[in-house]
C-alpha cells in the first residue's frame, strides 16, 4: 500500500475509488489503532465516495518520529497528505483522537472540511493524571498490557463475549503499535484542550457517542453538541469503538450527513 513522504514523517495510507466523482471521505483513527479499525465501515462508504484512510504518525506502518508530538503536528500531517494527493476539500470522520484532530481542523483549517463527524471524542479527553498513568504503563509494562485494557474500554462485554476472534484481531492491532508512537499521542491527548474554541467552528457536524463508552462518555458528546453551533447528536448502544461495534448504524448516520439522504429505512 502507498506511503506518502511528508515533512518529518512518512504516512501509510489507502485510497479507494480514485476515479470516482472525486468527493472524498477521510477517516482518522483512534489512539492505538491503524486504519484497519475502519474495515467494517468502508464497504458502506465506498459505494458513493472516495475513501481515504491513513495510519497516524507513530501508528501502523507510518513512521515514528521522535516524540513529543502535538495536535498541530497531527492536524498538519493530514493537511500535507491531502496536498500530496491533490485533494482540496473532504468530508471528515474521526474517532476519539481522530475526532480531536477534526476539531483542530475545524478551528484552524475550516476551508478544508465540508462536513464533519466527531465520534466518541471530546474537546478535552481524559485528565492529565490519567494520561500520565497510561504513559507510565506503556513504558513499564509494554503494549500487550495496553491492548487488553483498551479492549475492555472499546467494546461492550456482550460484544466481546460473542466475538472472541475479533477481540484477538483488534488486540493484536493495538499490541503492534509502536510504544513511542503511542506515548507521543498520549502526550497530545494530555496537552490538548479545545473546550474554549468550540464556538469558532461553523462546519456542519454530527457528534456520535456510545451509551456504554467509559473513555469518552455521552456527557462528553453532549458537551460537544452544545458547544458546536451547527451540530446534531446521535447516541449508539455501544462502547468506544462505535464504528466497529455498530458499523451499519454508524455508516448510515454519516452517509445521511454527507450525502443528505435519509437512510433510516435502509
Amino acid at each position: 500500500m502507498p506511503i506518502a513522504e511528508l515533512s518529518g514523517v512518512t504516512l501509510h495510507y489507502y485510497l479507494t475509488n480514485e476515479v470516482s466523482n472525486g468527493t472524498t471521505i477521510v477517516l482518522v483513527n483512534s489512539l492505538g489503532a491503524d486504519f484497519h479499525m475502519w474495515d467494517k465501515v468502508v464497504p458502506y462508504l465506498e459505494k458513493e465516495f472516495q475513501v481515504l484512510r491513513y495510519d497516524a504518525r507513530g501508528h501502523g506502518l507510518s513512521s515514528v518520529p521522535a516524540i513529543p508530538y502535538s495536535i498541530e503536528q497531527l492536524g498538519g500531517d493530514l493537511l500535507e497528505l491531502l496536498d500530496v494527493l491533490s485533494v482540496d476539500r473532504v468530508y471528515f470522520c474521526g474517532l476519539s483522537l481522530g475526532g480531536l484532530v477534526g476539531l483542530w481542523l475545524g478551528i484552524h483549517s475550516p476551508q478544508t472540511i465540508r462536513k464533519m463527524v466527531l465520534a466518541n471524542t471530546a474537546a478535552r479527553i481524559g485528565t492529565d493524571d490519567g494520561w500520565s498513568a497510561r504513559i507510565e504503563t506503556v513504558q513499564s509494562l509494554g503494549m500487550a498490557t495496553i491492548a487488553q485494557q483498551s479492549l475492555a474500554r472499546w467494546f461492550t462485554p456482550s460484544y466481546s463475549r460473542e466475538h472472541p476472534e475479533k477481540m484477538t484481531q483488534i488486540g493484536n492491532m493495538i499490541a503492534r503499535t509502536s510504544p513511542d508512537g503511542y506515548v507521543g499521542c498520549c502526550g497530545v491527548l494530555r496537552a490538548t484542550d479545545l473546550r474554549d474554541k468550540l464556538a469558532e467552528i461553523e462546519t456542519p457536524c454530527l457528534v456520535i457517542t456510545g451509551s456504554e463508552d467509559p473513555a469518552t462518555p455521552p456527557s462528553d458528546g453532549r458537551f460537544l453538541h452544545s458547544g458546536l453551533r451547527n451540530s446534531t447528536y446521535l447516541e449508539l448502544n455501544a462502547s468506544h469503538l462505535t464504528a466497529w461495534e455498530k458499523c451499519e448504524e454508524f455508516a448510515s448516520a454519516i452517509l445521511e450527513l454527507f450525502s443528505g439522504k435519509d437512510r433510516s429505512n435502509g
